[in-house]
């Protein structure tokens, strides 16, 4: 069973930064993605940044590309998401999900397996 634990949110003024964390544990997949998305209330769940862990290259969406960095750590089986320049519209519960067999990143309803979520605020 896959378990993913995210933490690093919190209150944070516009211009700020934050660094979220995901560390996974239990089993292991051979070929898999990792993804984070965002839920705002009254939204629905929105993409944010993505990779497979056999590749070396992040994807983000629009709205935070330039902003945001996905990064991995292997070994600990954790990834990532540097959040530079901070906007009021960042402000969401931030999730983690995994799986396999993933055809794209964006797409939350490929993945399987969800955190339960980490608070981002931003205020003005």
């Amino acid at each position: 069973q896959v378990q993913l634990v995210e933490s690093g949110g919190g209150l944070v003024q516009a211009g700020g930064s934050l660094r979220l964390s995901c560390a996974a544990s239990g089993r292991t997949f051979i070929r898999s993605a990792m993804g984070w998305f965002r839920q705002a209330p009254g939204k629905e769940r929105e993409f944010v940044a993505g990779l497979w862990w056999s590749g070396d290259t992040s994807f983000y969406a629009d709205s935070v590309k330039g902003r945001f960095t996905m990064s991995r750590d292997n070994a600990a089986n954790t990834v990532y998401l540097q959040m530079n320049g901070l906007k009021p519209e960042d402000t969401a519960v931030y999730y983690c999900a995994t799986g396999e067999r993933i055809v794209s990143l964006m797409d939350h309803h490929e993945y399987p397996y969800w955190g339960k979520g980490t608070p981002v605020t931003v205020s003005s």
